[in-house]
This record gives C-alpha cells, sequence and structure tokens, in this order.
C-alpha cells in the first residue's frame, strides 16, 4: 500500500484519504482482526506521542 502524503496544512481532504486507506486495509479484516488492529495503532500512536513529548522536553531544557 502507498504512504499517504499529507498536506502541511492538513485538509478534508487529508482526512478523506486517511479515511479511505483505513477502508481498504481493513475491508477483509475479522472483527477480531480490526480490534487487534486499531489496538495496536492506538499503542504504537501512544508511543510516538510519548517520543515527541520527550523531545521537546529535551530541546527545552537545552
Amino acid at each position: 500500500m502507498d504512504t499517504l502524503i499529507i498536506s502541511p496544512y492538513f485538509t478534508v481532504e487529508d482526512i478523506h484519504k486517511i479515511r479511505e486507506q483505513n477502508y481498504e486495509r481493513t475491508k477483509d479484516m475479522t472483527v477480531a482482526e480490526k480490534v487487534a488492529y486499531y489496538n495496536n495503532s492506538g499503542k504504537e500512536a501512544e508511543r510516538e506521542i510519548e517520543r515527541r513529548k520527550a523531545l521537546k522536553r529535551k530541546i527545552i531544557a537545552e
């Protein structure tokens, strides 16, 4: 699957692209597979948020 190119301005079209990509990724999944997919995606997002917070704290401390 192609990597999404998101506008730096995050437009409505970007939201549509993201939703379309999520649909394509999950359309043939069972309910259990979708639950696992979304749980894993959420955990990845939490790790990314924490990574960015740590980086921000480091930059502020310098």
